[in-house]
């Protein structure tokens, strides 16, 4: 994969001599753990310099994080700090559904003393890191060859669901946040429709993150066990008491070890296609889905099949353009934090 023909990204500021050898804060906050990093912004690129992990739940503000970070490493000359936050951006404030706490530039900026600071949705950021994943990094799921440049999506299912796309304007490729995760899920099938009935009852709305998520993968399985009657082994019982659903049910479905591991993956995976069909058609995504977050990658094998494929270019008359749609699986952790990084050090000039 050519990640420098496919990740031109439009930084106004990448060639301001004003952005070179600038010391920034970004940060990838959770719900759980939040990771700040320090990095420097040297010859258009971002080096990261300093890494810590906090408890998101320890702290009473972002700023508060963020004060600690710079007085554990004794920091000054910061210039910069960018939030990867988990929610919608307007405005320069968020109010992320998983935290404890909203958001606000200005005030962060106030209590850290510190000139620049940038809130950027977490899916936006991850698209911005693209341009730093290596090579290696990047597992093809498919590639028909006939490649056309155009724009691109991004979709992660992790704790929540997040879509992002990059606009092509030509020459380069322009990230930009959607809230598409919560959408309203729409079923095909009678099994679908027995599948909405059931969530519908439990959260009214049923958002295609309530499908497509940690907790979405648990919907599935619940639906399984307590709509279908699927038999949940003992051994899984210990694991979901234990809080370790997700990667039991999907070691459980690599190692075939139960019907109802096999059951819930497969029918995750036709979910993931259909929502991946969707998001490539409204964007009309001829440069490429990516395919990124914890679940994903754990998937892999199943990802590399091609009852994922089949089901991805499924469509009433679009099959022509979802054919060639290059499709790539993205195992980098750190595109988050490291394209936060990149839009504080080079999306406007100084």
């Amino acid at each position: 994969m050519d990640t420098k023909n496919k990740f031109n990204l439009f930084l106004p500021g990448i060639s301001s001599e004003t952005n070179d050898n600038v010391s920034l804060i970004a940060a990838d906050l959770r719900d759980e753990k939040t990771v700040v990093g320090l990095y420097i912004a040297e010859n258009r690129k971002v080096f990261l310099k300093i890494e810590k992990t906090y408890d998101t739940k320890e702290f009473s503000s972002f700023s508060d994080i963020v004060n600690q970070f710079i007085s554990e490493n004794s920091l000054d000359n910061i210039s910069k700090i960018a939030v990867a936050v988990p929610g919608p951006v307007i405005g320069g404030k968020s109010a992320p559904a998983r935290l404890p706490w909203k958001l606000d530039a200005e005030e962060i900026k106030n209590n850290t003393k510190i000139e620049d600071v940038f809130l950027i949705n977490d899916l936006e950021a991850s698209a911005y890191g693209l341009e730093h994943v290596a090579e290696e990094n990047f597992v093809k799921i498919h590639d028909s060859g006939n490649f056309a440049p155009g724009n691109a999506v991004l979709l992660a299912p992790g704790d929540g669901l997040g879509e992002a796309a990059l606009f092509w304007d030509g020459s380069f490729l322009r990230p930009f946040a959607t809230e598409g995760g919560h959408c309203e899920f729409s079923p095909r099938t009678n099994d679908e429709v027995e599948f909405y009935s059931f969530l519908q009852k439990i959260y009214g709305i049923v958002s295609w993150e309530s499908v497509l998520s940690k907790g979405g993968l648990f919907n599935v399985y619940r639906f399984l066990r307590d709509v279908k009657r699927q038999v949940q082994p003992e051994w899984l019982t210990q694991e979901i008491e234990a809080g370790n659903f997700t990667q039991a049910i999907i070691r459980g479905a690599i190692d075939k070890r139960d019907r109802i591991c096999t059951m819930t993956i497969e029918t995750f995976l036709v979910f993931l296609a259909r929502e991946a069909n969707s998001l490539v058609l409204k964007m009309k995504a001829t440069g490429g889905l990516f395919l990124s977050g914890e679940i994903p990658v754990m998937l892999e094998q199943f990802l590399n099949n091609s009852k994922f494929y089949k089901n991805f270019i499924i469509s009433d008359k679009m099959e022509n353009i979802l054919k060639d749609i290059p499709i790539y699986l993205v195992k980098d952790e750190k595109t988050i934090i490291n394209g936060a990084a990149v839009y504080a050090a080079f999306s406007k000039k100084c």
